[in-house]
C-alpha cells in the first residue's frame, strides 16, 4: 500500500544504528520467519487447533499486522515498525495509543532477533518510538510493563527514564507485570530524544487525530 492510500507508511525513524519502517503486508512472511521462539505473543489472541505453537505464533503476528491496519481511528490505533541495522532485519517495534483522544498515553512492545540482543538495540528502538509520540504526536505519557523477572525490558524502560506506577497478574499465566510510566515533561527534560530522526509524519497527522503545527 502505497503512502498516498496509507500515509503513515511514509513515516521514517533513526537512531546511531537503527532504521525504523511501518511495516507491510510484504514483510510478513520474512518476519515470521525471523520471529524468535521466545517472544510473548498476545495473550487474548485466537489460537487455532490443528496448527503447532510456531504456526499459531506466525497467525497471531500476520493477525496484529491486519487487525491494526483495519481497525485503525484517531482514537485507537496501532503502529507496527520494522527495524533494521545496517540493512539487516533486528526486530520489531510497536507504538499504540489504545485512548488516544481521551488520554494521549501510548503503550510500546517489541522483540528482537537473538543475535541482536545485548548491543543496546532495544533501547534505541524504544527510543526512537517515544521520540516519534512526545514529538509530533504530541503525547502526554507513556506507559509499558513486562514480567517481574524481564529484567531486560524492565532496564530498558528504566533508563529511558520510566517510573515504576503498580503491579498485576496475568490471568492467563498467573504472572505478574511491573507497569511503568513516563511523563512527558521528565521525557523532554532528559533530552533522551536527541539523535533521534523522525520523518515523514505530516501527512499521517489527521490519521492520528492530530493538527499540523504552521
Amino acid at each position: 500500500m502505497g503512502t498516498d492510500v496509507w500515509p503513515v507508511h511514509g513515516i521514517h525513524l533513526r537512531t546511531a544504528d537503527l532504521d525504523l519502517q511501518v511495516m507491510t503486508e510484504g514483510e510478513l512472511g520474512v518476519l515470521a520467519a525471523a520471529l524468535p521462539d521466545d517472544v510473548e505473543m498476545n495473550p487474548h489472541a485466537t489460537r487455532y487447533a490443528g496448527l503447532d505453537d510456531r504456526a499459531n505464533r506466525r497467525a497471531v503476528l500476520a493477525q496484529g499486522y491486519w487487525r491494526a491496519l483495519g481497525l485503525w481511528s484517531p482514537d485507537d490505533w496501532a503502529l507496527p515498525f520494522v527495524v533494521r541495522s545496517r540493512g539487516e532485519l533486528v526486530g520489531v517495534q510497536w507504538l499504540e495509543g489504545p485512548d488516544w483522544r481521551s488520554d494521549r498515553t501510548v503503550d510500546s512492545s517489541s522483540w528482537l532477533v537473538t543475535s541482536a540482543r545485548g548491543r543496546g538495540l532495544g533501547k534505541q528502538m524504544r527510543a526512537a518510538v517515544l521520540a516519534l509520540a512526545f514529538g509530533p504526536l504530541r503525547a502526554e505519557a507513556a506507559v509499558s510493563s513486562a514480567v517481574v523477572d524481564n529484567a531486560s525490558s524492565l532496564g530498558v524502560s528504566r533508563a529511558l527514564g520510566y517510573r515504576d506506577t503498580h503491579r498485576s497478574v496475568l490471568e492467563h499465566s498467573g504472572e505478574t507485570l511491573q507497569h511503568v510510566r513516563l511523563d512527558r515533561a521528565r521525557w523532554i527534560g532528559s533530552g533522551q530524544s536527541h539523535g533521534v530522526v523522525v520523518d515523514g509524519v505530516a501527512p499521517a497527522l489527521p490519521l492520528f487525530g492530530v493538527e499540523a503545527v504552521a
